[in-house]
Formats: structure tokens, C-alpha cells, sequence
């Protein structure tokens, strides 16, 4: 779906639609009354209180590749948003398409072992069953199946949460007190992307940790389309986003075609995009999220931007994460005893 536009302020038809919110808003706290269980190994919950893109599956790969490179085997999981496979099932890139595991898996797999699983507890398991040391759950911070280690909640500096309300009333998943009543419990931090535009960081709780990064585009990338004239799509959950840093880094944004999030592409959605770069002499250009939808034909005619995180602090990055990955060397010295 497409984020609706009055989700970004109050009025007249959020307050109307509040009733239903607070309806959704009762759902998701019945549902969260459920026990979680201790997962098999470390886990680390990426998660949002919005709805729509806010920057999780960035952060997850950074996480799985700064994990990966201090010698942990981490691995990846989701429930697979957009897939037909219920899972536990582990992604292999070269066998497993979008429509049966979803988009961001794809991406995911590309850095570390992934599994897609609606089942939660059942998913943590086959990874941890597989070699996982620690595992990076991507979204599920709603989903009241497994304890996270650590919790961390990303959000959008230059969006905040919009209206502040609860779907559909508004962006949130459930209400932002709840939702930080939580993260403190699971010693969470709040990743902050980009500066703080709607001033948030004022309502959060003392104590509680910010991280800040930001998205950066690939470098190669960069320059590859400084300079260029480009028709850009994207079906993320902020389309304008992408566009938008596609004209800061200098490209030249010659027409631009936003989908809704996750949209399944069709040969016929891309084609008239590809003939339209051809006819304005433009490069079209997509984000990696939306590459693995493609068609592999259609793919190869289209560049790519990739993004990834720059932690401001990397320090109070490993201060937060510090306590979770103590639990695995604790582990690995007990073994090595043990021999």
C-alpha cells in the first residue's frame, strides 16, 4: 500500500478514523500479552513503530556484517513479507525468488545466512540449530513470540511518526509510550536516521540510548550518476525519498515513478520506464530493495543505487551492543574449556 498522505498531520479525518484506532490499538496489546520466549541464542530485534520504510534492513545488514567481521556467525531473520513460504526456510539467492520470500530476504542474503519464518520461535530455532552465534531479527519488534537481547527501534529523522496517531488514524503500529515502555525493558536503544526534524528525541525517556546514522549512497554508485540524466522508480515506503537523494547526490531527475511498497513488478510496469529513459537519453535507476523484484532481463538494463549506514558514534554503537555479544564469547570460552 501507499502511505496515505494525511498520515503526516493531524485533521479532521484522522480524528475521525480514531475510533478504529483505537480498536487496532487494543489488538496489538492483547496480542503482546502473549509470553515471549527466551530465544536459543542472542538475538538482536530491528524494529519500527511506524508503518512503512523507516530504515531497518540497512541497519540489520550493517549489524550482520559488523558481526560477521568479529568472527560471530550471525544470521539473519524475517518473517518474509511479500513471500508465499511460511518457513523455516533458509533463502538461497540463486533458488528463491521475491514472490516466495520476499524482497528484503533477498537483500538480507546477500550478507549472511537468512530465514524467512512466520513462525518466529521456529525460525530462531533453525538458525540457531544451523551454527547461528547471534541472530538479527528484521521487524518483529510487534510480534510477541521471542525475548529479544536488545531491541532497537529505527526511526526516520526527517519524518519522526507523523501524525503521532495510531493506525489508521495515523502511522504507528501502537502507541509510542507503549512501544518505549518495551524497548526499555529489552535495554533498547532508539537508532535516530538522519537529524531529528520533528524534534522526537525530546519525548523520549532519560536514559534511554540514541544512535544516530545516516543513509549513504554507494560511492561507485555516486559517481556513476553525478552529473547524469536519470528516470528514476522505486516502490519503497517512501518513494520521494529516494528521489530526493538521488538529486543530492547531482543526479539530474528527469521523471520519476513512485509504487507502492513491496510492489510486485510486472515486465509491462518496467518496460514503458526503460523505453522513456531511452527516449530522454536518462539512465533508469532504482534502489537494491527494488532491484530483486525485477525480472533478471530487465534488471540488467537498470542501475542500481545501493545505500548503506554511517554510524555517527560507532562507539556508543558498541556500547549498546556490547552486553548482547559478551553472551556469545562467554559461550565460545565455555567451549573451548570444555574440549
Amino acid at each position: 500500500m501507499k502511505t496515505p498522505a494525511f498520515w503526516s498531520k493531524d485533521g479532521p479525518l484522522p480524528r475521525l478514523l480514531e475510533p478504529l484506532a483505537g480498536l487496532y490499538s487494543l489488538a496489538g496489546w492483547w496480542r503482546m500479552r502473549r509470553t515471549p520466549a527466551a530465544p536459543p541464542c542472542p538475538l538482536i530485534c530491528v524494529g519500527n513503530v511506524v508503518a512503512g520504510g523507516a530504515g531497518k534492513t540497512p541497519v540489520a545488514l550493517d549489524l550482520l556484517a559488523r558481526l560477521t567481521a568479529s568472527g560471530l556467525s550471525a544470521h539473519a531473520l524475517l518473517r518474509g513479507y511479500g513471500g508465499s513460504e511460511r518457513g523455516p526456510l533458509a533463502v538461497q539467492p540463486a533458488q528463491h525468488s521475491f514472490e516466495q520470500v520476499g524482497d528484503e530476504a533477498l537483500l538480507l542474503a546477500t550478507q549472511a545466512p537468512t530465514w524467512v519464518a512466520r513462525d518466529r520461535r521456529a525460525g530462531a530455532a533453525a538458525a540457531a540449530a544451523a551454527g547461528a552465534r547471534v541472530v538479527v531479527m528484521d521487524d518483529g519488534f510487534q510480534n510477541p513470540a521471542l525475548r529479544p537481547s536488545l531491541s532497537l527501534l529505527v526511526i526516520d529523522g526527517a519524518t519522526g511518526l507523523g501524525n503521532g496517531r495510531v493506525m489508521p488514524s495515523g502511522p504507528l503500529r501502537e502507541p509510542l509510550a507503549r512501544a518505549l515502555a518495551r524497548l526499555q525493558q529489552n535495554g533498547g536503544a532508539v537508532v535516530m536516521l538522519g537529524d531529528d526534524q520533528t524534534g522526537l528525541c525530546r519525548r523520549l525517556p532519560a536514559g534511554l540510548p540514541v544512535l544516530f546514522g545516516d543513509l549513504r549512497p554507494d560511492p561507485q554508485a555516486v559517481a556513476r550518476l553525478q552529473g547524469r540524466r536519470v528516470v528514476a522508480f522505486a516502490g519503497i515506503g517512501r518513494p520521494a525519498k529516494f528521489f530526493a537523494s538521488l538529486r543530492a547526490l547531482g543526479a539530474q531527475v528527469v521523471a520519476s515513478h513512485p509504487f507502492a511498497d513491496h510492489y510486485p513488478y510486472e515486465p509491462a510496469d518496467i518496460q514503458p520506464i526503460l523505453d522513456e529513459a531511452f527516449a530522454l537519453q536518462a539512465i533508469p535507476v532504482t534502489t537494491a530493495k527494488d532491484a530483486v523484484r525485477l525480472g533478471v532481463d530487465q534488471r540488467q538494463q537498470v542501475d542500481i543505487l545501493p545505500i548503506s549506514v554511517q554510524w555517527r558514534d560507532l562507539a556508543a554503537l558498541k556500547a549498546v551492543l556490547a552486553p548482547v555479544l559478551a553472551v556469545p564469547d562467554r559461550l565460545r570460552i565455555r567451549h573451548q574449556e570444555e574440549q
